[in-house]
């Protein structure tokens, strides 16, 4: 294989999934605070208030509050060499337009990062991740008020100040196109909303909505640029990145107006990465604003804030690849049409997801051809139901195969000269799915024992895949078996 020496092996996972301790030691609420639990069949609401007796996953997580010390031990085992978290701003500044920060947050996460320093880890910390402070969203409407980019660099600062000398790795959001889609509205954009089921809060792509995100998504750009340019200014070791839902997204047919659909749609992989890599909108904006009938708002220095901020590194999840087409017929008949028309060649997991890892490979050439800088995959992984066994063993065969044969793939990469830097998969220990609010839904080397109720003892067992991938790191990759 040929993995580079030092290559970034190692897991990932987010606050608002898995870290819990949601009101403990002056923690503020965030917008996921007030999401309940649901499941594939049923939705999982948004609440303004939150309501005595209801579930909410994001509470307790898995409480790596209180466990952190186990779960890096654990980690350490495995032998990572970095571990991608995020740091909840409710913790730092509990309404997040605070002055003066929590003093407990900082020592919470200063005590987390020398834990990972102990053995040798490197935090790869996202600063945002689904944790916008639900004060932000009710007083200031969330990112639709450019004073939430005020408030933002207010929060980095301190990061980077506190913690100059442990981090080195930073990414500045976390799936930033995900704002724009209807799937963002709240967790990405903290827009104003009524209480009701938050896959449909959401408005639906009109031209009002539409604006509103891309307004949006402007200032996080511009936030995004100036963390940049701050955090090299306080320490130029960092190293700081941005963070893509990537996809591969095939032409259906050999159709010429499929095979143009395809390459529009995988603007979705440009869009916020030539802004963040390259420092300015992508050629195509014009056009697409135009179609959308919608204007958006730049103060005149914004062009050189976006210039002078430009990220170090390119990071992205990828789970699955999809098919562009402009056959209704064929939408209709997919069973599939939020995530495209589903590729005959492929298999599917449990919850509909395509599985493709020559897809991945294609996409980090695609993207490394484009930006010419290195690149991380820092989410990646099979989401499945797994069988706790009599013995407290469990057996998940499919996850390594899954991770296998993207591994396989990413060495391709690798050959055809891909600078890639780093892999981390996603819920390196069982975690609270983000988009359903499940536990059932794993996807960790190591099993947490809770429920989609929250029940559970909240043990922690090793899987299979856990000295799987312990073998795939001592090897660096050279050892899939």
């Amino acid at each position: 294989m040929s993995f580079p020496k030092g290559f970034l092996w190692g897991g990932a996972t987010a606050a608002n999934q898995f870290e819990g301790g949601w009101n403990e030691d002056g923690k503020g609420d965030s917008v996921c605070d007030h999401m309940t639990g649901g499941s594939v069949n049923t939705h999982r609401y948004f609440t303004n208030t939150i309501q005595e007796g209801t579930y909410y996953p994001s509470h307790e997580g898995i409480d790596f509050y209180h466990r952190y010390k186990e779960d890096i031990a654990l980690f350490a085992e495995m032998g990572f060499r970095v571990f991608r978290m995020s740091v909840n701003w409710t913790r730092i500044f509990p309404g997040g337009d605070e002055v003066t920060p929590n003093q407990k947050g900082l020592d919470f996460y200063k005590s987390v990062f020398e834990e990972c320093k102990k053995y040798g880890i490197e935090p790869l910390v996202t600063i945002s991740h689904y944790e916008l402070p639900y004060h932000l969203m009710d007083k200031y409407d969330g990112w639709l008020n450019r004073k939430c980019i005020d408030f933002y660099l207010h929060y980095c600062n301190t990061l980077f100040e506190e913690y100059k000398d442990l981090v080195k790795y930073w990414l500045t959001f976390n799936e930033i196109n995900c704002l724009t889609m209807s799937i963002g509205d709240i967790l990405s954009g903290g827009f104003k909303c009524e209480d009701g089921p938050a896959q449909v809060l959401g408005l639906p792509d009109t031209q009002e909505q539409l604006a509103k995100r891309y307004q949006a998504l402007h200032h996080q750009f511009i936030a995004s640029a100036k963390a940049v340019k701050l955090g090299h200014e306080i320490n130029p070791e960092f190293k700081i990145g941005c963070m893509v839902a990537g996809g591969c997204i095939y032409p259906y047919t050999c159709n010429p107006e499929d095979v143009l659909l395809a390459q529009k749609d995988m603007r979705m992989n440009y869009f916020c990465g030539d802004v963040q890599v390259r420092g300015e909108y992508p050629h195509f904006t014009e056009r697409m604003f135009e179609e959308f009938g919608i204007t958006i708002k730049m103060e005149a220095e914004d062009s050189d804030i976006l210039k002078s901020g430009k990220v170090d590194f390119y990071s992205l999840s990828y789970y699955m690849s999809t098919c562009s087409t402009a056959d209704e017929e064929a939408l209709k008949t997919s069973g599939n049409v939020v995530m495209g028309v589903k590729n005959p060649y492929l298999k599917s997991s449990d919850w509909g997801w395509q599985i493709d890892p020559k897809g991945l490979r294609y996409l980090l050439n695609d993207l490394y051809g484009r930006y010419q800088i290195p690149i991380m995959v820092v989410e990646n992984g099979l989401g499945a139901i797994d069988k706790l066994e009599a013995d407290g063993t469990i057996h998940d065969d499919y996850r390594i195969d899954y991770l296998r044969e993207h591994i396989k793939q990413m060495d391709e990469a690798i050959r055809d000269g891909v600078d890639l830097i780093g892999f981390t998969p996603w819920g390196c220990i069982d975690l609270v799915s983000a988009s359903t609010g499940e536990m059932k839904k794993r996807y960790g080397f190591i099993y947490v024992d809770k429920d989609n109720e929250g029940n559970g003892t909240l043990n922690r067992l090793r899987k299979d895949s856990f000295y799987w991938y312990k073998k795939v790191i001592e090897s660096n990759g050279n050892n899939l078996a």
